[in-house]
């Protein structure tokens, strides 16, 4: 007994190393996945039908009462017993693949045990199908375990051998050597199947883990690499963009060569073979074209895949990565390999997870272009717009001056027109020279001064050093119109306009105050919430709004009423804004 244990054992060390190599089959990953289909289950069924047909031939012949060492079982006469190891084969694929898989690979190897003969050929021909059958039945008490444990799995394995035992005696019951032969087989059959069946368990979570391993570098890789391409996916030209990413994969990845194009021509190309993969040929190879109709990842193992004209050409295999951005192929990126065994598992989940990365990407990016492109038409809306009261006021203004005082007619004209001209010029900027801001708040005052002549006065208090300061546009003018219409509406004389602006290290300070009735406390409070003009105006809400759009909220407008009458509005702005282009 302690012989037959330790060749059994032997014997299924070799069994254990053929399916250790068929863990790395390709398509082993499928069945811990369960993603089986008609094709793969008749797959599975053949391969795990061959693996129990060579557990028979790598068993042993029990020989009246001894055992007869062979290399291989080939045949076996009237008087001998086959101990065939198929059932560790079996057993593995019911688990592994279910039912379906197990009866199938357990008829298989049933029948090879049936053309071999000897006693017992109806137990050995019976047990291998029920044993598949019931192994993939229990399966899916585990089915929420990709792969069964190897306790399990040692528990489960006791059970077929001793099936086997009880066959045989039903079947050969008449037979003397029977009982020998389950008193010689049955304890070590028994634990040389269990411990081979859970071993092989615990292999497959081992080939697993390895996978899932390999899957998450390949995943932090492609997220760093993505991570680093973002500046490239944000340039605004296609070239630019191809030549960016172009760079970042040969780099990174060290490629025999790389390309990115679009969908009519390859924009960019680095590494080997240039001299005839040139840029801005077109895009027609047939994996190519196949891609952008599919948009899925395309794999090329042969040089008539990458259907390059050069005999001479290095490169023998490549994958094609569609990027999608609004269900739309933008870009193809392609890697080329010297060899198609260079195309490891690695690669391919890494070219995968980069296509599904940069593709995210691109559309949070197009996104992000959109949403800005929509909020710089609607603030330039807001800076380009004209109180259209201002305007025919001051058109009346002028009119009646004609005959009385042409001169200063023309000056109020020519006022009116530069306050026109830098309303139309701003909608194309996001930040002006401060100064020009302020001859625009100028030109308004010039021309409220002189249409509410003796009513009111607007000054200004200044710092000298005011160059090289930028602000954005009609930010200044409209805290003015606000005091001017609604803080002094009350006021007929004395009315009185504060503008401030005073530049320390640290930031531009801006304030406009006024003497008129400042603000009722329920408005205060909303005031920069929401819209509260009646008159057509941009608003204090809409320069707040502006403010905090370009600036950010450390920018927001500051709105007080003052202790004795009036109210003041003010803003700061950061050095490090001022002194940058902003673009919206």
């Amino acid at each position: 007994m302690k012989d037959l244990t330790i060749l059994l054992i032997e014997r299924l060390c070799l069994l254990l190393i053929i399916a250790f190599v068929v863990t790395r089959i390709p398509g082993f990953r499928s069945l811990v996945y369960k993603e089986l289909n008609m094709k793969m289950i008749l797959l599975h069924v053949l391969v795990f039908g061959l693996f129990g047909i060579i557990g028979t031939t790598a068993g042993v012949i029990i020989d009246t009462g001894h055992i007869e060492w062979r290399q291989f079982v080939l045949s076996a006469g009237e008087d001998q017993y086959v101990v065939s190891l198929s059932l560790v084969a079996i057993v593995i694929a019911g688990l592994l693949a279910g039912p379906y898989v197990g009866l199938g690979a357990g008829i298989i190897a049933g029948l090879h045990l049936f053309f071999l003969g000897g006693i017992g050929v109806m137990a050995n021909v019976i047990v291998n199908p029920l044993t598949g059958f019931f192994a993939g039945w229990i399966a899916r008490f585990f089915s929420n375990e990709r792969v069964i444990s190897p306790f399990k799995a040692l528990f489960i394995g006791v059970f077929p051998p001793i099936l086997q035992m009880q066959l045989l005696l039903i079947f050969d019951a008449q037979q003397n050597k029977v009982v020998d032969i389950v008193d010689t087989i049955g304890l070590p059959l028994v634990l040389s199947n269990s411990l081979a069946i859970a071993i092989f368990t615990a292999i497959i979570a081992i080939v697993l883990r390895e996978q899932e391993n390999e899957a998450a570098a390949a995943t932090k890789r492609a997220l760093a690499i993505v991570e680093d391409a973002l500046p490239f996916i944000r340039k605004d030209t296609d070239q630019a963009i191809a030549e960016g990413l172009a760079d970042l994969l040969y780099e990174r990845l060290g490629l025999a060569a790389v390309s990115v194009a679009n969908k009519t021509e390859i924009l960019a190309y680095r590494g080997l073979a240039s001299d005839h993969h040139l840029v801005h040929d077109s895009v027609g190879t047939a994996i190519s074209l196949k891609a952008l109709e599919t948009k899925k990842m395309q794999i090329a193992y042969s040089k008539e895949d990458i259907q390059c004209a050069e005999p001479d050409c290095p490169l023998e295999a490549g994958i094609v990565i569609p990027i999608v951005e609004a269900d739309e192929v933008t870009w193809l990126v392609k890697f080329y390999f010297k060899k198609a065994q260079h195309i490891r598992p690695e690669e391919l989940t890494l070219a995968e997870g980069l296509g599904q990365l940069m593709s995210h990407q691109l559309s949070i990016v197009a996104a992000e272009k959109l949403t800005a492109h929509m909020r710089d038409a609607e603030l330039r809306n807001l800076q380009a717009q004209i109180n259209p009261h201002f305007l025919f006021n001051t058109l009346h203004l002028i009119a009646s001056m004609f005959r009385e005082n042409p001169e200063k007619a023309r000056h109020i004209t020519v006022q009116l027109a530069q306050f026109m001209r830098f309303n139309l010029r701003l909608v194309s900027k996001s930040l002006v020279d401060i100064h020009k801001e302020i001859e625009h708040v100028q030109t308004y005052a010039t021309i409220i001064q002189e249409r509410f002549a003796g009513r009111m006065e607007i000054n200004f208090e200044m710092s000298p050093n005011l160059q090289n300061l930028k602000i954005p546009p009609s930010t200044i003018q409209p805290l003015v119109e606000n005091s001017v219409q609604h803080g002094l509406k009350d006021v007929f004389q004395k009315g009185k306009v504060v503008v401030q602006i005073y530049y320390s290290t640290n930031q531009l300070s801006i304030k406009v105050q006024d003497n008129g009735c400042g603000f009722k406390e329920d408005i205060l409070k909303r005031v920069t919430k929401e819209s509260t003009t009646s008159d057509g105006g941009t608003g204090l809400y809409n320069v707040n709004k502006r403010l905090i759009s370009l600036l950010g909220k450390e920018a927001e407008l500051q709105i007080n009423n003052l202790p004795d009458c009036g109210s003041e509005v003010a803003f700061n702005i950061p050095i490090h804004i001022m002194k940058s282009e902003v673009t919206v």
